[in-house]
């Protein structure tokens, strides 16, 4: 299984009713992309105080490396994933994706 770890910077005008509407899009991909299992999102709580301003996050489980690849790609995730980088600071500045194999 991929875990599609995703840390993002919104800027400060984007509202929680906007997080949660560009959330609910990225969520609506489950299901709808084949191998994408399921997605969390939430804010950082970390008290640790190294999260070098990324102040939200999400997760994506995937099947495997098809999947992810196929989600990638997808028109419905490059929609979504545009709406997400027009709310954060910098544009694509505003965001790190990091995957891993999980078991």
């Amino acid at each position: 299984m991929i875990r599609h770890c995703v840390f993002v910077k919104f800027r400060a005008d984007v509202s929680a009713a906007e997080r949660a509407e560009i959330y609910a899009g990225l969520n609506a991909l489950v299901g709808q992309i084949e191998g994408l299992l399921s997605a969390d999102f939430g804010p950082n709580i970390s008290p640790e105080g190294v999260s070098q301003g990324f102040n939200d996050g999400f997760i994506m489980d995937l099947a495997d490396e098809a999947a992810r690849d196929r989600y990638l790609v997808d028109p419905a995730h490059k929609a979504a994933g545009a709406r997400l980088v027009a709310a954060l600071e910098g544009g694509r500045d505003g965001i790190m994706v990091f995957d891993l194999q999980v078991n």
